[in-house]
């Protein structure tokens, strides 16, 4: 039952979301194109976190909110902090709301992508750079990224061992 929920669960989650387009699913990394800067429009952008219930890092947003211009490229900082006293792996999920807006917030690169170690009592600053496309509804004036972060110590632990 616990292997069904850990391997078989998330896969069938994306397949869901993707079928009904929802979830706010952001992409992998998005590959820059130029992009035309819309200077006469500013979508906000709000980010907020979350650590999964066994996740005991301290994990924030150095802004919470910025202000941009869509087409333009942009980077905001993370703060993690391993506050025990094992060296731990983090991976952080991330959601876009409205979901109609997941199609045109770009990640260029972002800490989302890798999973995260972190040494016992060790902090990291981690960035994503990110564009709004200039196609997005002119009826979006805000964006939520958020992020969840979840422990996958003993996750990548298995992998090593099983690929041994």
């Amino acid at each position: 039952m616990f292997m069904f929920a850990i391997f078989v669960l998330p896969p069938l989650y994306d397949l869901f979301c993707e079928a009904l387009g929802i979830g706010g699913k952001t992409g992998g990394p998005y590959q820059a194109e130029v992009l035309t800067i819309d200077d006469t429009r500013q979508v906000e952008v709000q980010f907020v976190v979350t650590n999964n219930a066994t996740m005991p890092w301290e994990f924030y947003p150095v802004k919470d909110k910025v202000f941009v211009h869509p087409g333009e490229s942009n980077q905001i900082t993370f703060f993690a902090k391993n506050l025990t006293g094992n060296d731990m792996v983090g991976q952080a999920i991330p959601n876009i709301l409205p979901n109609n807006a997941a199609d045109f917030f770009h990640k260029t690169e972002c800490f989302c992508f890798n999973s995260q170690p972190l040494d016992a009592g060790d902090d990291a600053e981690l960035m994503v750079q990110f564009i709004i496309d200039p196609e997005l509804p002119r009826s979006v004036n805000t964006v939520t990224l958020s992020y969840t972060i979840f422990d996958i110590t003993d996750r990548v632990a298995d992998l090593k061992i099983t690929q041994l």
